[in-house]
């Protein structure tokens, strides 16, 4: 069997203070290669928390996290930093497209940073952009584009390393229906070609798009029947 892409074995997350808040309380989770998980819940639950901690960006205060096999509580930070950078990609409500520069500007920056060769990284921004159905776009400022255009666009970024898993916050938060359905579709699409997909969302509609949810209440995870 091949590892999971996601393995939380009873993770906790205190804050210090009197008496310490425990934002996280054993959680544990799998999510397998192709999954599509919508977690759910309400604000002040531990969403972002466990956002967080999946994305790397957060350590927890205890328990297991595995990423793609590879044990990451136990990482350096210069480790992680580099883990997360090959393994997972960010999709969040906000767009963060530079205005000044074109679309397919914006999603060659996602290689900036880290280890990735800067030959052929146009050819690798516009593949990512025909991937989103952008390839008509590439030259165009972001203020040109739709709300949904903009946020494939972020997606074509969040793509650009080739991640085993897609972590998205709110990602149709700033869309309108049409415009998150075809967000939505997009999933499917990626999901069907074998990405992982985790999505923090308090709208049924993407929710329900999903193949499983999880609710988590104050800092408990429960998986939905």
């Amino acid at each position: 069997m091949p590892e999971p892409v996601i393995e939380l074995d009873r993770v906790r997350k205190d804050f210090p203070s009197r008496p310490p808040v425990r934002a996280l309380a054993d959680v544990s989770l799998r999510v397998d290669q192709g999954d599509y998980v919508a977690v759910i819940g309400p604000s002040g639950s531990g969403k972002s928390t466990l956002l967080n901690v999946l994305g790397l960006l957060d350590r927890p205060t205890s328990g297991s996290y595995r990423l793609d096999g590879t044990e990451t509580t136990e990482l350096a930070d210069g480790a992680r930093t580099r883990l997360r950078g090959r393994r997972i990609g960010f999709v969040f409500q906000s767009f963060h497209l530079l205005a000044h520069r074109t679309v397919v500007e914006n999603v060659m920056l996602a290689e900036i940073y880290g280890d990735h060769a800067r030959k052929g990284r146009r050819e690798r921004a516009l593949a990512a952009l025909e991937r989103v159905g952008l390839g008509h776009r590439v030259g165009f400022l972001p203020d040109r584009l739709s709300g949904g255009e903009r946020q494939r666009a972020a997606i074509a970024r969040a793509l650009m390393g080739e991640p085993s898993l897609l972590l998205c916050d709110e990602p149709t938060g700033n869309l309108d229906s049409r415009n998150t359905e075809a967000v939505l579709d997009l999933f499917d699409e990626l999901r069907e070609h074998g990405l992982t997909i985790l999505v923090i969302t308090h709208e049924q509609e993407v929710s329900d798009r999903a193949a499983r949810r999880v609710r988590i209440t104050d800092g408990v995870l429960v998986e939905e029947a």
